[in-house]
């Protein structure tokens, strides 16, 4: 059965056919408001009746940057989208003429999913997914299993404290591992060096031009190049992902940690660091078998192949 996946973003929806495999037969994007949240509810409709025209689709899968619900009806909270306890699968249902099942899956679950089914964790039973964007985002799969907790907002490992009184955090709290372990965290450490050491910064501020226009990509870029700053940054953002990790694994003793978000095109110069910090901090080492960390697999697509293949169970 073909699923149609819809990975919803605070600026426009992706949305795509998916086959049992994985593949992506067909997509689109349409632009959005994250204040609009009825132009939202529109825009999925727009998409389901594009797609649907052309293939036989009997579910759809709502990937939502939020807490959603644990029957998959809808989003309790979003930070970047005016959801509040916001009966998505019904408003986009009303505006659907056709009768097929639709789910709403938290974005992050549904990114690890696609990896698990069809990705970097497709040979293992348990894993632990880190998602380096915005913020840090977690999927953990146990036994074959997503594990969604008892409410549905489970995995939200990006709000673990591992800081007491550290970097504020949109979430109301302060010190969280997406302070720390994040895009927006690499970037407010690499202005801040661009202040306090601009003769170090000199790359960085060439190709940002500015402190304030910094941005990841560009961090990536000169560390690629082998600028002494950028490669500490990277490593910076790597020790705290692993020393995070080491936490997470006494706790769910995954087989692999897979890496994703914009921030893993670094590659070894954030997986490595990443792997130190995990083997430093992780309790009984030498006596216990250890996850391996591995970069994502399926990209951007992810959360598109993951809430549509959700959407079938």
């Amino acid at each position: 059965m073909h699923a149609i996946g819809v990975d919803i973003g605070g600026t426009k929806i992706a949305a795509g056919v998916v086959d049992e495999d994985g593949v992506i037969l067909a997509q689109t994007r349409v632009e959005t408001s994250p204040d609009d949240v009825a132009g939202i509810d529109r825009a999925i409709a727009q998409v389901y009746t594009e797609l649907a025209g052309s293939y036989e689709v009997g579910a759809m899968g709502l990937a939502a940057a939020g807490f959603v619900a644990a029957d998959r009806s809808g989003v309790l909270f979003a930070p970047n989208i005016a959801w509040r306890d916001y009966p998505l699968r019904d408003r986009v249902k009303a505006l659907i003429a056709d009768d097929i099942t639709v789910v709403v899956e938290n974005d992050a679950n549904a990114a690890g999913w696609a990896e698990f089914r069809f990705g970097a964790a497709r040979d293992v039973d348990d894993m632990l997914m880190l998602t380096v964007g915005t913020g840090l985002g977690g999927a953990i799969v146990s036994n074959g299993e997503l594990v969604r907790g008892a409410w549905g907002v489970a995995s939200e490992v990006g709000h673990m404290r591992v800081v007491p009184g550290g970097h504020y955090c949109g979430c109301g709290h302060e010190g969280c591992w997406e302070q720390y372990a994040s895009g927006s965290a690499l970037v407010r450490d690499a202005q801040a060096a661009a202040i306090t050491q601009p003769e170090r910064a000199l790359r960085l501020l060439e190709l940002a031009g500015d402190v304030e226009k910094i941005v990841g990509p560009q961090i990536t870029q000169a560390a690629e190049e082998g600028d002494p700053l950028a490669v500490e940054l990277l490593a910076e953002l790597g020790r705290w992902l692993g020393e995070g990790a080491a936490s997470a694994t006494a706790l769910l003793d995954p087989a692999l940690i897979v890496v994703g978000g914009g921030v893993v095109a670094a590659g070894e110069l954030l997986l490595g660091p990443a792997r130190k910090g995990f083997a430093e901090q992780l309790s009984a080492r030498g006596h216990r078998p250890e996850a391996v960390f591995v970069a994502a697999a399926m990209g951007n697509d992810a959360g598109m192949v993951g809430a549509a293949d959700l959407a079938r169970i």
